[in-house]
C-alpha cells in the first residue's frame, strides 16, 4: 500500500484530497501547522480512515522547520510520493506583508524538496493558482502556455515554486505534476468536511453567510463583461480533490515529464451569476450592496482545461449549484459536527 504526504492536509483542499486518496486505498500522512488549518478536521479524517481499514498519521509542524521536516521521513521511511499544499493564499495580505509569503511558500518549499531529494522522494503533485497568469488578455479560455505575469507576491511565489520544481526536474529526476486552481468552492458531498476559512475570502461561502442578515459586498459592476461583473471558472473541490488522485497516479506512470495543468470548468460565471444561483438554491433573496471595485481584480478568468482531459482523463462532474449546496449543506452543520 503506497504512502503519500499531504503537506497542509489539515486545509479545505488538502482535507478533501485526503479524503479521495483514503476511499482510493493510500496511506496518508498529514504534516501542518495548524495555523489556518483544524485538528477537528484532522480527527474526522482519522475516523473514517479506521473504517475504511487505511492509515493516516498527523505530524503537527512547520515547513520553514528542517527538523519538522525530518521529523516526518525519520517515522515514515517509505514515503512514496507528497502532494505539497501548505502555503498562505491571500492576496492582499501578501501585498502588505510579502516576506511572510516568499519564507513560508517559496523557502519552505525549499525545505521540503531538500528532504524529498535527501529520502529519494522524486514524485510531488503541486499546489499552483491561476495566479501565476495576472491580467491576460483577450486570453480565455486561459491554456498554460500563456505568459506567466503575477501581478501580487502571493502568485509570484506561486510561480516560483513552480520554476523551482522544473529545475529540479530537469537536474534532480523529480518529477511534478502542477495543477494551477482557478477558483474553488464546495464542500463534501456528505458534509463530513467543508470550507473552514478565518477569515472567509471566498466568495460562495460569503454569499451564504449573508442568508443571515449580513449584506453580501460585491465589488464593481461595470467590468466589461456581460452583466458588468467579473467572471470567474468555479470548480467543486471534490472535482479538484479527483485531479490531485488523477495527477499522482499520472506520476506514476513510467516516461512520464514533469507537467503543469490547468484545473477549472473552461466556463466562467460572473458574480451576479453566482449569487442568484445561491439564491435559486436557497430560494430566498439575499441582500447585496455595490462596492467600487478592488484594486487588481481582472475581469475574466477561465480556464482551458482540455490538457487536464486528455492527459490526466480528469472531467469536472460537478455544477456550480451542486458546489453551492454542498457548502451550504457544511455551513449549516458544521458547528454541530466539528
Amino acid at each position: 500500500m503506497k504512502t503519500i504526504l499531504v503537506t497542509g492536509g489539515a486545509g479545505y483542499i488538502g482535507s478533501h484530497t485526503t479524503l479521495e486518496l483514503i476511499k482510493n486505498g493510500y496511506d496518508v500522512v498529514i504534516f501542518d501547522n495548524l495555523e489556518y488549518g483544524h485538528a477537528e478536521i484532522v480527527e474526522k479524517l482519522k475516523t473514517i480512515s479506521k473504517y475504511d481499514g487505511k492509515v493516516i498519521d498527523f505530524i503537527k509542524g512547520d515547513l520553514k522547520n528542517p527538523n519538522d521536516i525530518d521529523t516526518i521521513f525519520n517515522k515514515h521511511r517509505k514515503i512514496d510520493a507528497v502532494i505539497h499544499f501548505a502555503a498562505y493564499i491571500q492576496v492582499e495580505e501578501s501585498v502588505k506583508n510579502p516576506q511572510k509569503y516568499y519564507e513560508n511558500n517559496v523557502s519552505g518549499s525549499m525545505n521540503l524538496f531538500s528532504a524529498m531529494l535527501k529520502n529519494e522522494v522524486k514524485k510531488i503533485v503541486f499546489s499552483s493558482t491561476a495566479a501565476v497568469y495576472g491580467e491576460p488578455k483577450d486570453l480565455n479560455p486561459i491554456k498554460e502556455d500563456c505568459a506567466k505575469a503575477p501581478i501580487n507576491p502571493y502568485g509570484r511565489s506561486k510561480l516560483m515554486v513552480e520554476q523551482i520544481l522544473q529545475d529540479y526536474s530537469r537536474t534532480f529526476g523529480i518529477k511534478s505534476a502542477i495543477l494551477r486552481y482557478f477558483n474553488v468552492a464546495g464542500a463534501n458531498s456528505d458534509a463530513i468536511i467543508g470550507e473552514w476559512h478565518e477569515p472567509e475570502t471566498h466568495l460562495i461561502p460569503n454569499i451564504l453567510r449573508a442568508v443571515n442578515g449580513k449584506i453580501f459586498q460585491l465589488f464593481g459592476d461595470d467590468f466589461e463583461t456581460r452583466d458588468g461583473t467579473c467572471v470567474r471558472d468555479y470548480v467543486n473541490v471534490e472535482d479538484l480533490a479527483n485531479a490531485h488522485l488523477l495527477a499522482l497516479k499520472y506520476l506514476e506512470l513510467e516516461g512520464i515529464s514533469s507537467d503543469c495543468f490547468n484545473i477549472g470548468t473552461n466556463n466562467g460565471n460572473t458574480v451576479k451569476e453566482v449569487f442568484d444561483a445561491c439564491e435559486k438554491v436557497l430560494q430566498r433573496k439575499i441582500d447585496r450592496k455595490i462596492c467600487a471595485r478592488r484594486t487588481g481584480d481582472p475581469a475574466s478568468l477561465v480556464a482551458c482545461n482540455e490538457k487536464a482531459k486528455n492527459i490526466l482523463k480528469w472531467t469536472p462532474q460537478r455544477s456550480l449549484e451542486d458546489s453551492i449546496r454542498s457548502a451550504y449543506k457544511w455551513q449549516c452543520g458544521f458547528l454541530e459536527k466539528i
